[in-house]
């Protein structure tokens, strides 16, 4: 099938690309059915709208990033999406100019099964952690920061 999109203008994609998520993402719950975009030889991929050519979300593997990141995926929510073995998950990034300023968002991971094509944004709570992290965490650049906003 062919889609429209902003950055790519028209892009034939595969059902194997294709991912619903039947409550939308939080802030478009509009939005039901995303197109995963591999770019090759990059750590971050592209969620796409199927219907909005301009709604797309930059994602990347959390674990590349942050390798000590976990988490227990509530029971409910793994009955949601009918997850009983292999899961994927995706964080979405805020790229900045400046890339060492790039947040990801590891407070509300995207959780797929890879089998039936479903996703979700899965809200932690009760978790230590935000929706605004450093990509690469540097802690001089962080001291710095904290300086600057006393």
């Amino acid at each position: 099938m062919v889609i429209q999109t902003t950055i790519w203008g028209e892009l034939e994609v595969s059902d194997d690309q294709t991912v619903h998520f039947a409550k939308g993402i939080p802030g478009f719950e509009q939005e039901t059915d995303f197109v995963l975009i591999e770019v090759k030889e990059s750590p971050f991929n592209y969620l796409q709208s199927m219907k909005q050519s301009e709604l797309s979300f930059v994602i990347t593997d959390p674990f590349v990033f942050h390798t000590n990141y976990e988490f227990d995926l509530p029971e409910h929510e793994a009955e949601e999406l009918s997850i009983t073995d292999e899961v994927h998950v995706q964080c979405i990034v805020t790229l900045h100019e400046l890339i060492e300023q790039s947040t990801i968002n590891l407070l509300a991971p995207l959780v797929f099964n890879p089998q039936n094509k479903q996703g979700k944004q899965v809200v932690l709570h009760h978790s230590s952690y935000q929706t605004r992290h450093r990509l690469w965490y540097d802690p001089a650049i962080e001291m710095e920061q904290k300086e600057e906003g006393e």
